[in-house]
């Protein structure tokens, strides 16, 4: 099937001169002879992207950063009269119109863009997010496995774009150390609201969730014996020593004290000796 703006695995019909053809489903497309992979024959398949060039389509093995339908930090290159232009990935820059920029984008800085597709099948980037994230959460469940793009910092905590479709919370106590825009996490759905809000973790939800902080606190306490740790503890000290919320962090010494592995003192918690 002719996708144009997305990555794709194609088969190879046959190779002449110009290059190798592809097939997609009745038509076939064309990968020039220069990015032809080494080794490649009729019948093996090529991992190619889809775009238009002077109205048809074409295939090239250089990938972008992002293709149609998915959001990534991009760097903006130059201004032009239509708009202007994105690094991302591929010889030819991305257009993003002036009229789908919220703000007027200058020269070497770096945005948050969708990659959409224009009525003649033309790849254009837009910085007016809200207007592509679903509300419909059906799809969801709690405690499901995501790919999260950071958006944007709140008071709360962070705003993510979840599989390239939803926003969710991030909360402040699970933010790590040196997290910016741009950068890609996997983590899992931890809550979605009576008004379809959704929020966010890094960790496991629920006993995997508990287990897996138990794991990290018995690895830490192994190669030391002692965390100056405790509930009073402050929970970015919690979060930057152990990488987890103060919540969990809770639950974990609540379940290993029960279960006789640690001593709890006035300072901290001390492993104790089998």
């Amino acid at each position: 099937m002719l996708e144009i703006g997305r990555v794709q695995t194609l088969t190879i019909d046959h190779i002449d001169q110009r290059g190798a053809w592809l097939q997609t489903g009745e038509t076939l497309v064309m990968l020039p002879s220069r990015q032809i992979p080494e080794g490649a024959r009729p019948g093996g398949s090529v991992e190619v992207f889809l775009y238009l060039h002077a109205g048809e389509p074409l295939a090239t093995t250089r990938l972008p950063f992002a293709h149609v339908g998915q959001f990534a930090l991009l760097r903006v290159n130059q201004a032009g009269q239509q708009g202007t232009f994105l690094e991302w990935g591929m010889e030819k820059e991305l257009l993003i119109p002036f009229n789908e920029q919220p703000k007027r984008m200058r020269e070497g800085e770096y945005h948050i863009v969708r990659v959409c597709l224009d009525d003649q099948g033309r790849c254009f980037a837009t910085g007016r997010i809200d207007r592509w994230l679903d509300e419909d959460t059906t799809e969801l469940q709690v405690g499901q496995p995501v790919e999260m793009l950071l958006w944007q910092f709140t008071d709360l905590g962070v705003k993510m774009i979840v599989n390239h479709r939803y926003v969710a919370l991030l909360y402040r106590d699970e933010i790590r150390p040196g997290m910016q825009p741009g950068d890609t996490f996997k983590g899992f759905i931890k809550t979605i609201r009576p008004d379809g809000k959704i929020d966010v973790t890094l960790h496991f939800v629920g006993k995997a969730g508990t287990e897996q902080a138990q794991a990290t606190l018995l690895e830490k306490l192994s190669k030391t014996g002692f965390l100056p740790l405790h509930d009073q503890s402050p929970a970015d000290v919690i979060q930057k020593q152990l990488g987890m919320s103060k919540k969990a962090f809770k639950k974990a010494v609540g379940g290993l004290y029960k279960a006789g592995r640690i001593e709890l003192t006035g300072d901290g918690i001390r492993l104790k000796k089998s």
